[in-house]
């Protein structure tokens, strides 16, 4: 029951950071599982199998919530989320069949590398036009089709990216859709959270038919999540563009920080 209690607050923690910055939340639930959740520090998981089958469930009924906080909000660019999403799933296919061909030091240590760059030319661009566009400025219509073109073919690069890292899309899909595409923070992270529903349901769906879910935590996680991800909605709403922006490059630069130590350490 306490374990049951500790990890809905995780739930909550992880939701509400996921849904502000369209990330999802594995990227926290995974370690945290795996420092205190497997041997020898606990035995709720047996395998990394079950943890990213659990986190990933986490993850989807985050992203489901986060998508109806955000559909309500009415940021979430439906014109092209639907065909990002898609894009999404034959390149984390395709990034599970040649993952292995990916998974040497120097390949964690070149993309943690370029991840961190990328996190710190966020930063120091925060206070431009893109990074501080309001959502209420924005009009869809005006997209050309050249860029929802361009935003497919990045979908597809970060589902390949995804697969082969075990990462959620959104740390490097909301980048993309901000700097690249010119989308405002909000709707970037609004149109991420939908991308990612997308992708996690059919990764549950594949882990949930290998048996690699473990049920009692995934649902106090998941619970947890759902209620976080209408909190982490509401205070992304109420925030200024640029802070989404900061908050991102921090997490960009920490994760490729843990990639290069991951590198180093192989």
């Amino acid at each position: 029951m306490i374990e049951f209690i500790e990890l809905f607050i995780l739930g909550i923690g992880v939701g509400s950071f996921g849904a502000l910055v369209g990330i999802g939340g594995g990227l926290i639930m995974v370690p945290l599982f795996m420092y205190f959740l497997m041997p020898p520090s606990g035995s709720t998981f047996s395998s990394v199998q079950q943890v990213v089958g659990t986190s990933l469930f986490g993850v989807l009924l985050n992203a489901l919530s986060g998508t109806y906080a955000y559909f309500r909000q009415q940021r979430i660019m439906l014109k092209v989320a639907l065909p990002f999403a898609l894009a999404t799933i034959p390149g984390a296919f395709l990034g599970s069949y040649v993952s292995t061909w990916f998974s040497g030091s120097g390949f964690s240590i070149f993309f943690g590398s370029t991840l961190a760059f990328l996190g710190a030319f966020m930063y120091w661009n925060s206070r431009g036009k893109k990074a501080t566009m309001s959502a209420d400025d924005f009009d869809p219509m005006s997209l050309p089709k050249s860029k929802i073109a361009l935003g497919v073919f990045c979908s597809l690069f970060v589902g390949f990216l995804s697969s082969i890292l075990g990462i959620g899309g959104g740390v490097v899909h909301v980048p993309i859709m901000v700097f690249l595409l010119g989308f405002p923070p909000l709707v970037a992270v609004a149109t991420s959270t939908f991308v990612l529903m997308v992708s996690a349901a059919v990764g549950v769906l594949g882990h949930a038919l290998l048996d690699h879910i473990v049920w009692a935590p995934a649902i106090a996680v998941g619970c947890g999540a759902i209620f976080g991800a209408q909190l982490g909605a509401k205070i992304a709403r109420q925030s200024k563009p640029r802070f989404i922006v900061v908050l991102l490059s921090v997490v960009m630069v920490l994760l490729g920080l843990q990639l290069i130590y991951k590198g180093v350490m192989l």
